[in-house]
């Protein structure tokens, strides 16, 4: 595996690849910028292995992994900050597209209790379920939040979501080894994670 994606993780370019995927994945909740953090994170983890087997220093082509996350990080916050205040703006067109869904209303209602009572932990939540960091984001910019109250909940998330990922990645390559494997095993865990997140924000209560 590290010969099959060592010219991409190898590149510092790899930051800016992660970096974009998770900025655009709150528009786009298809892009596998959960997947690029794990294979950054499993490269990382090989390269380590293989600097400490030969008695070296972890080569420097290796991505560190404390700026993968701190890269993750940033590009989610950055993500739901444009979202927030894209639908900040969106003016009555927005309310009215959320009004013809019962279930986005649902959320509007939840999160915004959840909010008022500094229960930003369902936006921690959300983060992990599919599409939900774009429904948080576009709710609480639609229902004009205040900043002060989400973007602290949001980089909690983003956090969380990149540490995780990170995580995943580099313990499964030392578990597994630096291999299609571990890589798949991570990848599974992080979907299990999202939909287990999902369905606690389902069934949290509305008050």
């Amino acid at each position: 595996m590290w010969e099959s994606v060592g010219s991409l993780t190898g590149s510092p370019w790899i930051y800016g690849l992660i970096a974009l995927s998770v900025l655009l994945d709150v528009f786009l909740p298809l892009l596998p910028s959960g997947v690029l953090v794990i294979t950054a994170a499993t490269a990382a983890a090989a390269g380590s292995a293989a600097g400490a087997g030969a008695g070296h220093v972890v080569p420097n082509d290796v991505p560190d992994v404390l700026a993968i996350i701190l890269c993750a990080t940033t590009a989610s916050v950055a993500g739901d900050l444009v979202a927030y205040r894209l639908a900040w703006r969106g003016g009555e067109r927005l309310d009215r597209a959320i009004a013809r869904s019962r279930r986005l209303t649902t959320a509007q209602e939840r999160l915004g209790q959840a909010l008022a009572r500094g229960g930003g932990p369902l936006m921690v939540l959300a983060r992990f379920a599919p599409a939900g960091r774009s429904v948080v984001s576009l709710i609480a910019g639609a229902a004009h939040r205040r900043a002060r109250d989400f973007v602290p909940w949001s980089v909690l998330a983003g956090l969380s979501w990149a540490a995780y990922s990170v995580a995943l990645g580099y313990l499964g390559a030392h578990w597994l080894g630096a291999t299609w494997l571990a890589t798949g095993v991570s990848v599974v865990a992080l979907f299990a994670a999202g939909g287990l997140a999902a369905f606690l924000v389902r069934r949290s209560p509305a008050a």
